[in-house]
């Protein structure tokens, strides 16, 4: 966390990509993650980064915030563009307008052209769905 916040990538995602970035980033979780990775070659490193820091805010929040229990992560990369679901069974009533934390998620996936909703009933968790274009690495 302290190498995402000063702006660092980990190792782990510059060498070996998104996959394996995402299933060390899970394990080290304070809260279970399911994990379902449906990727294909490597993608856009920027696109790479901005999916690895969305994951790793959402896996904060739900330890800090959202007295969860499982966090349920899926994410598809095989056909060029990026899609991430991530939800959590915690306590829901995150507001956007609140904090910065995910004023700051959805300015880093509209820079790269995608988009970002957040679904969070209170009661009922919270669910981040992110969608990224299709973008080819270089």
């Amino acid at each position: 966390m302290r190498e995402i916040s000063h702006g660092i990538h980990p190792a782990i995602l510059s060498e070996a990509g998104l996959g394996p970035a995402l299933k060390t980033l899970a394990r080290r979780s304070a809260v279970p993650v399911a994990l379902e990775l449906n990727l294909g070659s490597r993608l856009d490193e920027h696109l790479e980064a901005a999916a690895y820091y969305v994951a790793s805010e959402a896996l904060t929040n739900a330890a800090k915030h959202a007295q969860a229990s499982v966090v349920d992560m899926r994410v598809d990369g095989r056909d060029g563009g990026l899609t991430l679901s991530i939800r959590d069974d915690g306590i829901g009533g995150a507001d956007p307008r609140r904090g910065s934390g995910i004023i700051g998620l959805k300015d880093r996936v509209e820079a790269l052209g995608g988009t970002i909703s957040v679904l969070s009933p209170s009661g009922r968790g919270t669910t981040l769905h992110v969608e990224f274009p299709d973008q080819h690495r270089e």
